[in-house]
């Protein structure tokens, strides 16, 4: 079955908000492989307009973009590195390779590549009939300022921006302010946002933020 955009948008939120809970109740983030992939899949949908493969691994790719390309969608936490079935790989159109970076039990995903089978081609290795990527230090993907924001809201003079994909940006005089977090606890502070989350534990600033700009849409009509 089909998501829209706006389904797989949410179900990357519901997905990113379940691999946070699972951190704080202490599980390592190598036993969190099925959730991160599926993570790495919702994410390579939404900023491809595309939708999941209808089976698991179908033929090699994960994820079919809205041009058609068949995508093999690759997503690592602690792994150094990522590995391609080579009787499957000329099945493949795009490579998307991805990481999850935790960060105080804060997730954001990072791109580490994004080109075409041909391109990723070359940066791999042969080993054991599979073949190998090892990702460098920098990033080859996209940056923030590729993302779409979905939502935006102004409070004591902060402009706070959500992307596309869930995470926060927070900006004082079109300048951006880093760490966020604390800013956001201010605003939290003025617009009687709750900074503890059910829990009774600091929200992250994802979902800070995101409470944040609820309350400004249905109460300040943002």
């Amino acid at each position: 079955m089909a998501l829209s955009q706006v389904q797989i948008i949410q179900s990357l939120a519901e997905a990113l908000s379940w691999f946070e809970k699972e951190l704080n109740w202490g599980v390592p983030q190598a036993e969190l492989r099925h959730l991160s992939g599926r993570i790495g899949e919702l994410y390579a949908a939404m900023i491809t307009r595309g939708q999941m493969a209808l089976a698991v691994n179908q033929h090699g790719y994960d994820v079919v973009s809205a041009d058609g390309e068949r995508i093999s969608v690759k997503t690592i936490t602690t792994s150094s590195h990522v590995s391609f079935n080579m009787e499957t790989f000329d099945q493949v159109d795009r490579v998307i390779i991805l990481r999850l970076a935790v960060e105080e039990n804060e997730v954001s995903i990072e791109e580490l590549l994004d080109c075409t089978s041909a391109d990723a081609r070359t940066e791999m290795r042969v080993s054991q009939r599979k073949l190998v990527y090892t990702p460098g230090k920098l990033s080859q993907g996209r940056t923030f300022s590729d993302l779409r924001v979905t939502e935006q809201g102004m409070s004591c003079g902060i402009l706070i921006k959500q992307l596309e994909n869930g995470s926060i940006l927070v900006e004082r005089n079109g300048q951006p302010v880093n760490p966020a977090k604390p800013k956001l606890r201010e605003v939290a502070a003025e617009i009687g946002v709750d900074i503890l989350n059910s829990n009774g534990n600091p929200k992250n600033t994802r979902s800070l933020g995101a409470d944040i700009l609820t309350v400004l849409r249905s109460q300040y009509g943002q």
